[in-house]
């Protein structure tokens, strides 16, 4: 199971919104046969396993990551391949979280006098696919929000400048989560302030650029920022509200950039309808790298699954320098975030924190 969870990982930032699967072929105590979800709409695990196995799988024992689908969705049914193939055994990490078909897979292959045997290493499995597990439950995207700070916590310089707090490692990490989300969103004072591209800029091939979104009020965003320079592996959503003049809105339609109205709360983008709206357009997961503004808001509506900080060993100072988090803040400690299962790794001389808010428990 820890080979297929490893083979599952192949899928990461290529499958979304669908899950990423591993699996593996065992018959007499040797692999004879290992596959992963590679592409969406590709063949699942399971099929790919079945299909590059080294001989006959006929009696032979099946280990994959997710429930096999028992459903026809962008390919067929892969308990039918399982039964047909003559599988004897199929372990799974964890049932399909999707409450349409949640256990139906499970059922047909004991239908069929498979055994099956359920919760093998189920939390790496659900850790491994907690965008899926969010998105297929909620219909709504996992949010992760990214921040890289100083030691004393400041996101920048009192006079704004902020390139580099972190080292290049850092940086190259936060490419690899761009390529694994979805969206990318920031706030209008980020594209004020460092006019940035929000695209993946990694060696390796066949990654991809997530949905840029842009939380802009009042439709502020220049005509020239780099993020409405769109094409066909770009594209913008600007979520503005009825604030914005009807002229920068054609502007912004102009450059290929779509726009997405939501109401007006507290004189701001209503966030939480922006999360849901963003649901509604098949995009599971969101990574946060907005100023202290956004992630105020975000953390205030209680949106935000995940936290991962880059600590910097640098000292900014300056009491008007911006912290991660702005805002009013909360009036008394026993009212604040409190973050659970935090793990904490390095890059070189940078720490990064990664914490849960406790949303998706």
């Amino acid at each position: 199971m820890y080979k297929a969870l490893e083979l599952a990982e192949s899928g990461r930032g290529h499958v979304n919104p669908n899950p990423m699967v591993g699996a593996v072929i065992v018959k007499e105590g040797k692999i004879i046969g290992f596959g992963a979800h590679e592409q969406y709409g590709g063949p699942h695990a399971e099929i790919n396993a079945l299909e590059h196995s080294t001989e006959d799988v006929a009696g032979s024992t099946l280990y994959v990551t997710l429930e096999p689908c028992s459903h026809f969705g962008k390919t067929p049914p892969c308990v039918d391949k399982i039964i047909e193939k003559g599988i004897k055994k199929v372990i799974i990490a964890m049932e399909d979280p999707n409450p349409l078909v949640s256990g139906r897979g499970i059922g047909k292959l004991k239908e069929k006098g498979i055994e099956v045997v359920s919760g093998v290493l189920r939390k790496e499995s659900e850790r491994l696919n907690e965008i899926f597990i969010k998105y297929i439950t909620t219909g709504l995207p996992f949010c992760i929000l990214k921040t890289a700070m100083s030691l004393d916590g400041k996101i920048a310089a009192y006079t704004g400048d902020s390139k580099w707090i972190t080292n290049e490692l850092s940086r190259e990490y936060v490419h690899q989560l761009r390529h694994q989300s979805s969206a990318v969103m920031v706030g209008i004072e980020t594209v004020l302030k460092d006019d940035p591209f929000l695209t993946v800029r990694l060696d390796k091939k066949n990654t991809k650029n997530p949905v840029r979104v842009i939380v802009d009020t009042k439709g502020r965003i220049p005509a020239d920022s780099k993020v409405l320079n769109c094409d066909e592996t770009t594209k913008t959503i600007v979520a503005t509200t009825k604030l914005a003049p009807d002229e920068k809105i054609k502007v912004i339609e102009d450059k290929g950039a779509i726009i997405l109205f939501t109401p007006i709360k507290n004189n701001q983008v209503d966030l939480s309808f922006l999360i849901r709206a963003l649901g509604k357009r098949k995009i599971d997961s969101v990574l946060i790298e907005g100023g202290s503004t956004l992630n105020a808001g975000m953390l205030k509506e209680g949106l935000i699954d995940k936290i991962i900080a880059f600590i910097a060993p640098k000292i900014i100072g300056g009491i008007d320098a911006p912290t991660p988090v702005g805002g009013e803040g909360f009036p008394r400690i026993k009212d604040c975030i409190m973050l659970d299962r935090m793990e904490i790794l390095r890059f070189k001389e940078d720490l990064m924190i990664e914490a849960y808010t406790g949303k998706s428990d």
